[in-house]
């Protein structure tokens, strides 16, 4: 199993939106890098749902429920989607100073690469940021 993190305005698609939904096609991915990240994805992964932009907190996790397919709202061709299902929150919000505070997460993607929308996640880091969210 593969850890990943994908990224959301809570204006445009929420985790509140996500939990009522219960499954939803994850699209709109127009970088190349995020998109490989994509394509990458398994059925059984896992994902950090983070708000971006306003409250920059992980949230929730979602499972891959399934692999990259062509995204139909792009006009090139070029980029996929996956469809992601919701599997629980986290009881307490991560925020992105908690985990820029965590030496054990200096190199996390989301810190890295602040502007992809779509970054794995390493095995160590995932365990790390289940506990700080209350998980285990």
């Amino acid at each position: 199993m593969a850890y990943w993190l994908i990224k959301s305005e809570p204006d445009a698609y929420s985790w509140a939106q996500m939990q009522q939904d219960k499954r939803t096609h994850w699209s709109g991915v127009r970088n190349h890098q995020a998109a490989g990240n994509l394509r990458a994805m398994k059925i059984g992964d896992l994902a950090f749902f983070y708000h971006s932009n306003v409250g920059k907190e992980i949230v929730g996790i979602v499972e891959v429920a399934a692999t990259a397919y062509p995204d139909p709202s792009d006009e090139t061709k070029k980029f996929v989607m996956v469809d992601v299902a919701y599997k629980k929150s986290m009881p307490k919000p991560v925020t992105l100073a908690q985990m820029k505070s965590e030496k054990s997460l200096a190199n996390l993607q989301l810190i890295k690469q602040s502007r992809l929308s779509v970054v794995p996640v390493r095995a160590e880091e995932w365990q790390k940021i289940m506990a700080l969210g209350g998980l285990k």
